[in-house]
C-alpha cells in the first residue's frame, strides 16, 4: 500500500468495515495537528465552567449507597407535639411517625474514546492524558448542570414564589409569571436591587430556622457584576481591606458564601420562561449527592490496534430537606 504524502494512512468513511459515518469528516486527528509536521508542543489553554455542586450539597449517604445498592431510604425525625399541662388533667398520647426520603442512584454519564497505536507513536503529545483531563472536567460540568436544573422549584412554596416566607408569607422571590427585575442599585418602580434579592432569600431561610453557618447562594455571572457595582463597592460595608471592584472577590453576604455559576438554569431550555434566570440559596443539609461508580479505565481495542480510554460516573441526588433551599426567579434589568 502506498503511503500518502500527507502522512500515515488513516481509516475513513470508505473503510470496510465502516468506522466513521458515511458522508462524515472521518478521523480529523491528523488534520487537527496531532500528527504534526512542525507544531507547537503547547496546547491552547481551555477554560471550563465553574462547578459548585461539591460546595452546596452533602455526601452524607454516599457510603451507604456504595455498600448497599442503588437506593437508600433516608429517615427523617418526627416532630413532637408539645401541649400545655393542667393539674389533674388527662394526658394526650402521641405516636410519633417520621417520614423517609429515597435517594436513588439512577443517572449515568460516560465517555468512550480510542487512540490508534500509530497515531500515538507519531504524535508529540500525550493524547490520552489530555483527553482524560478534559473528560473529567466535562463530567463535572454535565453533572452540575443536571443537578442545578433538577432541583428547580423542588423546595416548598414557602421558600419560592411571590408570597414566600413560612411566617410572613410576604417575601417576593419572583416566579416565572412575575420574575424579579434585578438592578445593581437605585431601583425604579418594579425593580429590585441585587442585594435586596439576596437579603430576601436570607429571610426565607431565617423563617425556616435554617442554621446561619454553612449557608450558600449561587448567582449568575451578570448578577456578580451587579453586586460589585452595588453598595458593596464601599469596602467598609464588606469588612474587607479593599473594595470588590479592586480584588474581584465577593466573599460573604448576609451569612451566605457567594458562588458564581454559568450552569444555573436559564431561559426555556432551563425550564423557565425566556430571558429568566434562577438564583439558589440554601444550606448543604438540604441537598444530598452520591456517586456509586466513578471510574476511568484504559483497555486494548479488539477491533483495531489502539487503546480505548473510557469513563463512567453513576450518581443520584435528592432534596432531603426542602426547607433548607430557596430560589428566586429573576430577570437581568
Amino acid at each position: 500500500m502506498a503511503i500518502p504524502s500527507s502522512g500515515f494512512g488513516i481509516a475513513g468513511s470508505a473503510t470496510s468495515p465502516a468506522i466513521y459515518p458515511t458522508g462524515g469528516a472521518g478521523n480529523a486527528f491528523q488534520s487537527n495537528g496531532f500528527i504534526p509536521e512542525i507544531w507547537s508542543g503547547k496546547l491552547v489553554e481551555k477554560f471550563y465552567a465553574s462547578t459548585v455542586l461539591a460546595a452546596i450539597s452533602n455526601t452524607d449517604y454516599e457510603g451507604e449507597i456504595r455498600n448497599q445498592g442503588d437506593r437508600v431510604k433516608i429517615r427523617t425525625k418526627p416532630t413532637i407535639t408539645i401541649r400545655a399541662y393542667l393539674a389533674d388533667g388527662t394526658l394526650s398520647l402521641d405516636r410519633p411517625e417520621g417520614s423517609n426520603v429515597e435517594l436513588y442512584i439512577g443517572t449515568g454519564k460516560y465517555f468512550n474514546t480510542i487512540l490508534d497505536d500509530v497515531i500515538d507513536v507519531q504524535s508529540d503529545l500525550n493524547a490520552l492524558s489530555i483527553w482524560s483531563d478534559d473528560a473529567a472536567q466535562q463530567l463535572k460540568i454535565n453533572v452540575d448542570t443536571d443537578v442545578l436544573g433538577g432541583i428547580l422549584s423542588g423546595m416548598p412554596t414557602t421558600n419560592r414564589g411571590v408570597s414566600a416566607g413560612a411566617i410572613t408569607g410576604s417575601i417576593n422571590l419572583g416566579s416565572t409569571a412575575a420574575p424579579l427585575t434585578i438592578v445593581s442599585r437605585s431601583p425604579s418602580t418594579g425593580q429590585v436591587e441585587i442585594l435586596d434579592a439576596i437579603l430576601r432569600l436570607g429571610q426565607a431561610l431565617d423563617e425556616q430556622n435554617i442554621p446561619e453557618d454553612g449557608r450558600w447562594v449561587v448567582i449568575p455571572a451578570w448578577a456578580a457584576q451587579y453586586l460589585k457595582f452595588s453598595d458593596l463597592r464601599q469596602a467598609y460595608l464588606t469588612g474587607d481591606p479593599s473594595t470588590p471592584l479592586r480584588n474581584g472577590r465577593i466573599g460573604m453576604i448576609d451569612r451566605f458564601t457567594v458562588y458564581v455559576s454559568n450552569l444555573l438554569p436559564t431561559g426555556t431550555a432551563g425550564g423557565l420562561s425566556a430571558s429568566q434566570f434562577v438564583i439558589y440559596a440554601g444550606h448543604a443539609h438540604g441537598l444530598t449527592f452520591a456517586s456509586q461508580i466513578s471510574k476511568v479505565e484504559t483497555l486494548r481495542s479488539e477491533l483495531t490496534f489502539g487503546t480505548i480510554l473510557r469513563g463512567l460516573q453513576v450518581y443520584g441526588y435528592q432534596i432531603i430537606d426542602g426547607k433548607a433551599l430557596a430560589q428566586a426567579v429573576v430577570l437581568k434589568g
